[in-house]
């Protein structure tokens, strides 16, 4: 990772060698992320704003991986660098990143009731409005119209359900001469995004949050054991080897390329499904994620992305401007329209332009309300070493190092010495 960040610190601080912006106007500097369309519907928006203000705007990549991501917000911040004036940051990190961040309530007040308040709340860290919500995020699965139809099968409502009839479909796909084609494709990678898939698996069997609300360690339990062994037994039977390492983008591009029949991501990529230049275009449908054998729940991880003000920011007043700029309603009904972003104002899920769009959209206000978020708020700052003993503990039982029953004990002992016996987080 080291060897990733130190040239991604070297560009962002290098930018602060750049020639300033002309006559009163100032510059302000965004890290955006770049998964699918999102770095072009930032680019878009910054520069609508800035055509508005008469300001400039540079926009920043950051890497993909939100581990990543982190890692370089935090050398950055931790250095006191001025050369980023708003941060994409995930909806995870408030709590991690608060003593750095602005407090934007002077500044978006007025705006904040829009929003969904459990968001709002989300992004308060003793009593500092740190971030604005910019995009919500729950997980969905997609799958092949087409194929479902073409071979007499239903959309799947529970995991044992989805098994089967994704080796059915692969099994006479294959026959038929697709050789390539996978039944289901996921964020399998050791990193964050592994933390959301498995916290979907294991909660939808009633195996709870891998930390309880009260910051007790709940994960090795049979519920929990039961839902990763499950998957596990999914890698080279009807998900590819190299699931271990996907990502959100490697998932959506064996998807979108036509060789997979179903799945798991976030909903910005149907808007790329149906693309003019996708070779699925028009045969993809989105549905709950699949809910557990036992239970029948379907649960999706609460995902998103918020913009903050930099603490060090040489223009805080003009930065804070474009964050309520690009959180507004009409710049979050752009990026619903053009990139199927999930707006943070409910609101926006009521219009037709919108559903027009994305006809899904319409049914993700039942899978928001039901959504399981991450326990950052129990682990408060050591959330990110317990994300990565959960993922790391996960990832080596879906590659066969361990058993998933080894494995979870060892992490329940892990987190436990982690937070005191769940006293001290």
């Amino acid at each position: 990772m080291q060897a990733i960040l130190k040239p991604l610190i070297w560009l962002v601080l290098s930018l602060g060698m750049l020639a300033s912006a002309p006559g009163g106007a100032v510059t302000i500097t965004i890290s955006c992320g770049a998964v699918g369309i999102e770095l072009a519907l930032c680019r878009e928006g910054t520069e609508a704003w800035a055509k508005k203000s008469g300001h400039q705007v540079r926009v920043v990549s950051t890497p993909n991986s939100s581990s990543e991501r982190l890692a370089l917000y935090q050398q950055l911040l931790a250095a006191g660098a001025n050369d980023i004036d708003v941060f994409q940051i995930d909806v995870i990190w408030p709590g991690l990143l608060a003593n750095h961040l602005l407090d934007l309530e002077p500044y978006i007040a007025a705006d904040t009731t829009d929003h969904y308040p459990a968001m709002i709340a989300n992004n308060t860290v003793d009593g500092r409005l740190v971030a604005m919500p910019w995009f919500a995020s729950v997980g969905v699965l997609y799958y092949r119209q087409d194929l479902l139809q073409k071979h007499g099968e239903s959309v799947p409502v529970s995991w044992a359900e989805l098994a089967g009839v994704a080796a059915r479909v692969q099994a006479a796909e294959r026959a038929a001469g697709h050789a390539d084609l996978w039944g289901y494709v996921w964020q399998g990678r050791a990193y964050e995004g592994l933390t959301c898939n498995a916290l979907e698996w294991v909660a939808s069997e009633d195996g709870g949050t891998i930390v309880a609300d009260d910051g007790q360690v709940t994960i090795d339990n049979p519920a929990a054991v039961q839902a990763v062994a499950r998957a596990a037994a999914w890698v080279d039977n009807i998900s590819p080897p190299g699931v271990l390492n996907y990502a959100e983008e490697d998932a959506r591009g064996v998807f979108q390329s036509g060789g997979a029949v179903f799945m798991r991501n976030w909903p910005y990529a149907w808007s790329l499904a149906q693309g003019m230049d996708s070779p699925v275009r028009g045969q993809v449908g989105v549905a709950p994620l699949p809910g557990g054998s036992a239970s029948g729940r379907s649960v999706s991880t609460l995902g998103g992305w918020q913009l903050a003000v930099s603490s060090y920011s040489r223009h805080p007043a003009t930065a804070a401007e474009l964050v309520r700029y690009l959180t507004s309603a009409a710049e979050q009904k752009r990026r619903a329209i053009a990139g199927s972003f999930n707006p943070t104002i409910p609101a926006l899920y009521q219009d037709r332009e919108i559903l027009a769009a994305a006809p899904f959209f319409a049914n993700l206000l039942t899978i928001m309300d039901t959504a399981v978020a991450r326990p950052s708020a129990a682990t408060g700052s050591k959330y990110n070493q317990a994300s990565h003993a959960f993922w790391s503990a996960v990832h080596q039982v879906l590659s066969g190092k361990r058993t998933a029953a080894a494995s979870l004990a060892s992490l329940q002992a892990r987190l436990d010495r982690l937070s005191r016996g769940g006293k001290r987080w």
